[in-house]
Protein backbone atom coordinates (compact mmCIF):
# COMPACT_ATOMS: atom_id res chain seq x y z
CA UNK A 1 0.00 0.00 0.00
CA UNK A 2 1.24 3.25 -0.69
CA UNK A 3 1.76 6.17 1.49
CA UNK A 4 -0.47 9.04 1.99
CA UNK A 5 -3.36 6.93 -0.09
CA UNK A 6 -6.05 8.89 1.32
CA UNK A 7 -5.03 11.90 -1.06
CA UNK A 8 -6.31 9.82 -4.08
CA UNK A 9 -9.87 10.89 -3.01
CA UNK A 10 -8.37 14.33 -2.38
CA UNK A 11 -7.01 16.78 0.08
CA UNK A 12 -6.78 20.17 1.00
CA UNK A 13 -8.59 21.04 -2.33
CA UNK A 14 -10.56 18.65 -4.73
CA UNK A 15 -8.01 15.72 -6.52
CA UNK A 16 -9.77 16.88 -10.08
CA UNK A 17 -10.02 15.14 -12.99
CA UNK A 18 -7.36 12.98 -15.16
CA UNK A 19 -4.54 15.25 -16.41
CA UNK A 20 -5.23 14.37 -19.83
CA UNK A 21 -4.20 17.50 -21.24
CA UNK A 22 -1.27 17.95 -19.98
CA UNK A 23 -0.36 13.38 -20.48
CA UNK A 24 2.48 14.13 -22.35
CA UNK A 25 4.43 15.77 -20.07
CA UNK A 26 4.22 13.50 -17.19
CA UNK A 27 5.11 9.74 -16.87
CA UNK A 28 2.76 8.00 -14.44
CA UNK A 29 -1.18 9.55 -13.69
CA UNK A 30 -1.52 12.70 -12.52
CA UNK A 31 -4.94 14.99 -11.60
CA UNK A 32 -5.80 18.45 -12.22
CA UNK A 33 -7.95 20.74 -10.25
CA UNK A 34 -8.44 24.38 -11.62
CA UNK A 35 -8.53 27.20 -8.71
CA UNK A 36 -9.20 30.13 -10.75
CA UNK A 37 -12.09 30.72 -13.26
CA UNK A 38 -10.93 32.71 -16.78
CA UNK A 39 -13.44 35.65 -15.31
CA UNK A 40 -11.92 35.80 -12.24
CA UNK A 41 -9.37 37.94 -14.75
CA UNK A 42 -6.02 37.28 -13.08
CA UNK A 43 -2.41 36.70 -15.49
CA UNK A 44 -1.24 33.40 -13.62
CA UNK A 45 -2.84 29.91 -13.08
CA UNK A 46 -3.62 28.12 -9.10
CA UNK A 47 -4.27 24.45 -9.91
CA UNK A 48 -4.27 21.37 -7.45
CA UNK A 49 -2.10 18.81 -8.86
CA UNK A 50 -2.31 15.41 -7.63
CA UNK A 51 0.85 12.83 -8.61
CA UNK A 52 0.45 9.03 -7.71
CA UNK A 53 3.10 7.21 -6.42
CA UNK A 54 6.10 7.38 -8.82
CA UNK A 55 4.32 10.13 -11.18
CA UNK A 56 6.28 12.90 -12.17
CA UNK A 57 6.67 15.76 -14.98
CA UNK A 58 9.17 15.96 -17.66
CA UNK A 59 11.83 18.90 -17.15
CA UNK A 60 10.79 21.84 -18.07
CA UNK A 61 11.12 25.90 -17.77
CA UNK A 62 8.94 28.63 -17.07
CA UNK A 63 9.42 31.66 -19.78
CA UNK A 64 7.96 35.52 -18.66
CA UNK A 65 7.02 34.40 -15.21
CA UNK A 66 7.34 31.90 -12.34
CA UNK A 67 6.15 29.37 -10.21
CA UNK A 68 5.42 28.89 -6.72
CA UNK A 69 4.73 24.95 -5.23
CA UNK A 70 2.31 24.95 -2.13
CA UNK A 71 2.91 21.68 -0.91
CA UNK A 72 -0.32 20.13 0.91
CA UNK A 73 0.27 16.64 1.16
CA UNK A 74 2.20 13.25 0.75
CA UNK A 75 6.05 13.22 -0.30
CA UNK A 76 7.92 14.90 -3.21
CA UNK A 77 10.73 15.38 -4.93
CA UNK A 78 11.83 19.22 -6.96
CA UNK A 79 14.98 19.08 -8.32
CA UNK A 80 16.53 22.00 -10.37
CA UNK A 81 18.99 21.49 -13.69
CA UNK A 82 22.67 20.59 -12.09
CA UNK A 83 21.48 20.50 -8.40
CA UNK A 84 20.58 17.27 -6.55
CA UNK A 85 16.64 16.88 -5.87
CA UNK A 86 14.62 17.97 -3.03
CA UNK A 87 12.01 15.94 -0.98
CA UNK A 88 9.27 17.72 0.02
CA UNK A 89 6.85 17.41 2.52
CA UNK A 90 3.11 18.89 3.29
CA UNK A 91 4.09 22.36 4.61
CA UNK A 92 6.79 23.26 2.23
CA UNK A 93 7.12 25.89 -0.63
CA UNK A 94 9.76 26.08 -3.50
CA UNK A 95 9.82 29.34 -5.28
CA UNK A 96 11.02 28.59 -9.35
CA UNK A 97 12.12 31.90 -11.02
CA UNK A 98 11.77 32.42 -14.36
CA UNK A 99 14.17 30.34 -16.99
CA UNK A 100 14.86 27.78 -14.07
CA UNK A 101 15.06 24.19 -15.54
CA UNK A 102 13.26 21.52 -12.96
CA UNK A 103 10.97 19.20 -12.72
CA UNK A 104 8.69 18.09 -9.94
CA UNK A 105 6.33 14.61 -9.07
CA UNK A 106 5.83 12.36 -5.77
CA UNK A 107 8.32 9.69 -4.47
CA UNK A 108 8.14 6.05 -5.80
CA UNK A 109 6.03 4.96 -3.06
CA UNK A 110 4.11 7.72 -2.00
CA UNK A 111 1.17 10.19 -3.59
CA UNK A 112 1.81 13.36 -3.74
CA UNK A 113 -0.06 16.96 -3.82
CA UNK A 114 0.95 19.90 -4.60
CA UNK A 115 -0.92 23.62 -5.17
CA UNK A 116 1.53 25.00 -8.71
CA UNK A 117 0.64 28.80 -8.68
CA UNK A 118 2.04 29.50 -12.49
CA UNK A 119 2.34 32.75 -14.33
CA UNK A 120 4.37 32.50 -17.78
CA UNK A 121 4.97 30.17 -19.96
CA UNK A 122 5.71 26.12 -19.92
CA UNK A 123 8.60 25.28 -22.39
CA UNK A 124 8.45 20.96 -21.53
CA UNK A 125 11.61 19.28 -22.44
CA UNK A 126 13.04 15.88 -21.89
CA UNK A 127 12.02 13.61 -19.92
CA UNK A 128 13.26 12.30 -16.19
CA UNK A 129 14.31 8.44 -16.76
CA UNK A 130 13.76 5.59 -15.03
CA UNK A 131 17.01 5.47 -14.08
CA UNK A 132 17.60 9.05 -13.17
CA UNK A 133 14.18 8.77 -10.65
CA UNK A 134 15.71 5.62 -9.63
CA UNK A 135 18.37 7.16 -7.96
CA UNK A 136 16.55 9.27 -5.58
CA UNK A 137 15.92 6.75 -3.11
Amino acid sequence: MAKYEELKNGGVFPVGEKNEAYAQYFIGQSYLQGLVKPEDNIDFGASNVTFEPGCRNDWHIHHDGFQILLVTGGEGWYQEWGKPAQLLKKGDVVVIKEGVKHWHGATADSWFSHVAITKGKSEWLEKVTDEEYAKLG
